[in-house]
């Protein structure tokens, strides 16, 4: 197998990685990434068969299990029952409760709500040159998913920093720092989790976490371990990834010089789909082998990790025709943004749903949007996001 070496903070990648996944791609399908110690699937077809294969799954053979350091417990703990690291039977039924607050019907019922929103936090703007991504992108998002939950949205601030503090363990930038303060959030969100949930045992909403405390009353194996967790990883997730969707849409939009009919009620869904696929918010995906396997010339032994590449496959000329060009007119086809298989994300049909909203919304009501400093990208491989995104409306 071929060995690549890209150090995934150096700062040249951290700003553009596209040009290190076309090498590697141009290469082979599948390599083995020197950082992560791991193969590395930088094709669309690759990362597509391996999303979809099941002798792959993200949760670790139970032989290779370990407790963690101490210091990690109440991260740990909340990664044990979650459900983005659980496989069938448990992600079966966890997923089905979720799936609850994301039926098509609930998720289209929230679009007044978005477009309120929309307008109330841009009625905000200030005159002067201000940071986007805190004012619109951040808010947006995480106040609807607090809505959607049932938690009251003045602990928003307080959710996105413990948020920010525990997904930043999966950066390659992490450090021992990052996982105490990973810990630290970890506990302080499942004290608050404990109490907001004893709170509502007794005062049901029309929410999620109502929902979810009826099914483990009802022995639907839901354990309160399980509830909290399913909380933190609806809460962390369902903003995170919207936040950076909608912050690298505003950046691409502008960098290329905003079309309107790209927003028009006819252009909106193909133009969403091209932010996700041109510069997605979440670029790599790991899996676990369950068996002794041969995929694309490697064989994989139980317990082997792979990294999905989502942002290289988005990339793929194979996938894509001129796959470099961003243009929001190419014809929808399926692509890697929200992963795929088992795994594909509950929250999608909702991040979606906020893109298509926010971004016409913006640009009427600023149609003089104007960046006034060029965008940097954070130190935070594998997510892909704007450190901030300074415009003059």
């Amino acid at each position: 197998m071929i060995t690549v070496i890209q150090s995934p903070t150096d700062s040249d990648f951290v700003q553009n990685p596209y040009p290190f996944y076309a090498a590697a791609r141009a290469s082979s399908p599948l390599q083995f990434w020197t950082e992560y110690n791991m193969p590395a699937a930088f094709s669309y077809d690759a990362v597509q068969a391996l999303l979809k294969d099941r002798r792959f799954g993200r949760e670790i053979p139970a032989e290779m299990a370990t407790t963690g350091p101490a210091h990690l417990a109440p991260f740990l703990m909340t990664e044990a029952h979650s459900l983005l690291d659980a496989e069938p039977p448990r992600h079966t039924r966890l997923r089905r409760l979720v799936l609850r607050a994301f039926t098509s019907r609930a998720i289209t019922a929230l679009s007044d709500d978005i477009e309120a929103l929309c307008h109330q936090l841009i009625d905000t703007f200030p005159d002067t040159p201000f940071d986007l991504l805190d004012t619109y992108c951040t808010q947006l998002p995480v106040i609807i998913i607090c809505r959607l939950l049932g938690v009251p949205e003045d602990m928003a601030p307080k959710l996105l920093k413990w948020s920010h503090d525990i997904v930043a363990m999966y950066q390659a930038s992490r450090t021992l720092e990052t996982e105490h303060r990973a810990a630290a959030a970890s506990a302080e969100f499942i004290d608050f989790l404990h109490s907001y949930i004893d709170q509502r045992r007794n005062d049901p909403r029309d929410d999620l976490i109502t929902r979810l405390i009826t099914a483990e009353e009802e022995g639907e194996s839901l354990s309160t371990d399980e509830l909290i967790a399913t909380c933190i990883l609806l809460l962390n997730a369902g903003h995170e990834a919207t936040v950076h969707s909608i912050g690298n849409g505003v950046k691409c939009l502008l960098e290329h010089g905003l079309n309107p009919e790209w927003l028009k009620p006819e252009g909106i869904d193909r133009t969403v789909e091209e932010i996700l696929r041109y510069d997605p918010p979440l670029h790599m995906f790991t899996r676990y082998a369950y068996e002794e396997i041969e995929v694309f010339g490697h064989t994989f032994q139980r317990g082997d990790q792979v990294a999905l590449l989502l942002g290289a496959a988005n990339r793929d000329p194979q996938g894509f025709p001129d796959a470099e060009t961003f243009d929001p007119t190419r014809e929808i086809k399926t692509n890697t943004a929200f992963g795929g298989g088992l795994h594909f994300c509950v929250g999608a049909p909702l991040a979606r749903l906020e893109m298509k909203l926010a971004l016409p919304i913006l640009f009427e009501r600023c149609p003089n949007l104007a960046l006034t400093e060029p965008p940097q990208y954070s130190n935070t491989y594998h997510f892909h996001g704007l450190t901030r995104l300074m415009v003059t409306a």
